[in-house]
C-alpha cells in the first residue's frame, strides 16, 4: 500500500513541475529577449537612456551598437546581426535600402538636427560669425579643426556641405583634423587637441568641457534627418515592439530632452 502511495505521490510531483515549466517558460523566454540597435554615435545619450527606461518597463534588453552611420550600415550590409538600424542621413539608409538589406516599409524619418561650431570651454574665442569674411587660419592659429571625415561620416559631409556653401571649404580643407565619428571629433576639442570643431547641436548640448562659439546657417546645409528602419532579416516581434517605442511619447520625450528635433 505504501508503495502505490508513493508512486501515486511521485507522479503528482512530476506533472506538477511539469506543469510549473510549461507555465514560467514564457515569462524566462521574455526575459531573455533581446533588441540590438546600430545607431550613428551622435545618438548615444539618448538612446541609452531610452534603452534603460524600455528596460524596466518591458522584459526586454536592449543593446546598442554606436558608430559612424558609414560604418555600421556597411556592418548591417554584410549581415551583422542588428535589429534596426538609425543613421544620421538618409544617404546610408539609402545604401542599405539598395542592398535590400532594411525592411523598407519600416523607414521613417524619426528626428532632425542642426550643425554647430564649438571650443573648448576655457577658449578665448567667444563667438564667430560664420560667412564667407571668416578667417579659418587666423582663427585656428597653426592648429586644426576636428571635424567628422566628410569622406564618409555624416556629421562631417554636413560640415562639407556647408563650409562649401559659405565659400570656407577651399581654406578649411587642409586644416582638418578627420575623426571616425562625430563624438570622436567632440573628444578632440574636450581633451583641447584641436580648437575649434564642427559638430551637431545635440552633442555640443551633453559635452560639459566644450561651448557652442557659432551657429551655421540652415540654408547652408541640407536638413539633417535621422531615418530608423527594421534590419529585414532579424524583424523579430521585439524589434517592431521597440521599433514602435522609438516613434513614441516616452521616447520623444527623450529625443527632445537632447535636444533632438522629433518628426
Amino acid at each position: 500500500m505504501k508503495s502505490i502511495h508513493l508512486k501515486q505521490l511521485l507522479r503528482f510531483t512530476t506533472a506538477s513541475l511539469f506543469t510549473m515549466v510549461l507555465t514560467s517558460s514564457p515569462v524566462f523566454a521574455a526575459d531573455n529577449e533581446q533588441v540590438t540597435v546600430f545607431a550613428a554615435a551622435s545618438l548615444t545619450n539618448a538612446l541609452n537612456e531610452i534603452g534603460q527606461q524600455y528596460e524596466k518597463e518591458h522584459h526586454t534588453k536592449v543593446v546598442f551598437s554606436f558608430a559612424s552611420s558609414s560604418t555600421l550600415a556597411k556592418q548591417v550590409a554584410n549581415g551583422a546581426p542588428a535589429d534596426l538600424f538609425v543613421s544620421a542621413n538618409q544617404k546610408w539608409m539609402d545604401y542599405l535600402v539598395d542592398a535590400k538589406a532594411v525592411d523598407v516599409n519600416s523607414r521613417k524619418t524619426l528626428l532632425k538636427n542642426t550643425l554647430v561650431l564649438i571650443a573648448e570651454k576655457n577658449s578665448p574665442i567667444t563667438e564667430v560669425v560664420l560667412n564667407g569674411d571668416w578667417d579659418i587660419k587666423t582663427a585656428l592659429k597653426g592648429s586644426r579643426m576636428a571635424v567628422g571625415d566628410p569622406d564618409h561620416v555624416p556629421a562631417g559631409q554636413y560640415a562639407k556641405q556647408a563650409l562649401e556653401n559659405l565659400k570656407l571649404w577651399q581654406a578649411a580643407e587642409p586644416l582638418l583634423a578627420r575623426a571616425n565619428n562625430v563624438r570622436a571629433a567632440l573628444a578632440l576639442v574636450e581633451q583641447g587637441e584641436a580648437p575649434l570643431g564642427i559638430v551637431y547641436s545635440t552633442d555640443a548640448k551633453v559635452a560639459q568641457k566644450i561651448k557652442i562659439v557659432g551657429t551655421f546657417p540652415k540654408t547652408s546645409y541640407s536638413p539633417i534627418e535621422y531615418p530608423i528602419a527594421l534590419v529585414k532579416q532579424e524583424s523579430t516581434a521585439s524589434a517592431k515592439a521597440f521599433n514602435e517605442y522609438l516613434q513614441g511619447p516616452s521616447a520623444t520625450n527623450v529625443f527632445e530632452k537632447y535636444g533632438f528635433g522629433v518628426n
